[in-house]
């Protein structure tokens, strides 16, 4: 039987890898496509917005979902035919139940976690249970342009890239540094998001730099809210898995790799209903006093029957009713911070 080709899709916390997915399964031109999202923190966020992005009949995606809950509970199957996996640990069983559907299965995306090495995913394609099955078609990796701007990777764009020319032997500040440089030396194409929130300049800027830490013949293209053709983002045939000798790392001298003891995540959630506006002034001030890197979840508003997503980078937040909340599901206020030794309890004190 063919090998599924597998889409690895990276990117920093918040650079807009689940608008992406979202956008793709909605359009997805005809393709049966399975999608393994990896999340770093207890609640599972980012499978919730792939599963409600209206390619699913509810009904039957819950009927499918109990079907499949006894093989395996993180395999959801939509009814477009499209399937959904959320998995932190366990990425091998996974992809072994899935394997066993390869004639289901046209292409897989995986979204990794924005802490999430690339390459170490793609060593696993080694493995002799999964290379018979799948192979690496390519690896995504999307980018925040207004966050690079903004120095969350690099604090001034023209001074680094001096100084990395004057001293190739330039240490990193920061393991956020060494992550992100990380996901762009595996890329077979870089997306570009959020460039309409910054100037024409600012943008010039970032694709320079973006340009020096990339191979010449990975390619930089926009991409505002997920929108952009299937047809570009699949079909590079790469086989990474077969080429990581060319995608250096920062820790390809190091027998695994785990997050950085400093990074967690803080769950929070209230039965009580929030004003959007009001509360986006309170996880301001939290990001003010205390190292966050992303904020996602979902908001009760009261008087509305739709359920708002709530997603913030650093200081920026956006929101929007994505459904209607359920008949069977509590209205509650659910909220995951990610970020450096974040202060469960400052944050339960800023939110009450």
């Amino acid at each position: 039987m063919h090998k599924i080709p597998v889409t690895v899709i990276t990117g920093f916390l918040g650079a807009g890898k689940t608008t992406l997915v979202r956008n793709l399964l909605q359009n997805n031109q005809g393709r049966r496509i399975a999608v393994i999202v990896n999340e770093f923190g207890e609640v599972g966020i980012d499978g919730d917005l792939i599963r409600d992005c209206q390619v699913c009949d509810e009904d039957e995606a819950n009927e499918s979902q109990a079907n499949e809950s006894q093989a395996n509970p993180n395999i959801v199957e939509l009814n477009n035919g499209c399937l959904c996996c959320t998995v932190q640990e366990e990425f091998l069983p996974t992809m072994e139940e899935l394997l066993k559907r390869r004639d289901q299965i046209d292409c897989m995306l995986i979204e990794t976690s924005g802490l999430a090495l690339p390459k170490p995913l793609v060593q696993a394609f080694r493995w002799p249970e999964v290379r018979t099955g799948a192979t690496v078609d390519g690896v995504l990796t999307v980018v925040d342009c207004a966050a690079v701007a903004a120095g969350q990777f690099a604090s001034d764009l023209e001074a680094l890239e001096e100084q990395r020319q004057a001293d190739e032997n330039l240490d990193h500040e920061t393991p956020v540094a060494e992550l992100f440089e990380d996901q762009l030396n595996c890329a077979d194409l870089v997306l570009l998001t959020k460039t309409d929130q910054v100037d024409a300049t600012t943008r010039a800027k970032v694709e320079v730099w973006l340009r020096s830490q990339l191979k010449p013949q990975v390619k930089i293209i926009p991409c505002n809210n997920g929108q952009i053709s299937a047809d570009v983002l699949l079909g590079f045939n790469a086989a990474v898995e077969d080429d990581l000798e060319n995608r250096p790392s920062h820790h390809d001298h190091e027998h695994e790799h785990e997050h950085d003891d400093h990074l967690n995540s803080v769950v929070w959630q209230s039965d009580a209903g929030f004003d959007p506006k009001a509360l986006v002034k309170q996880l301001k001030a939290i990001t003010e006093t205390q190292d966050v890197f992303r904020i996602k979840g979902f908001v009760n508003v009261p008087n509305k029957p739709m359920r708002l997503v709530m997603q913030g980078v650093g200081s920026r937040f956006d929101y929007f009713f994505d459904r209607p909340w359920k008949d069977d599901e509590p209205r509650q206020t659910k909220l995951v911070f990610i970020g450096d030794e974040v202060d469960g309890a400052k944050v339960e004190a800023a939110l009450i």
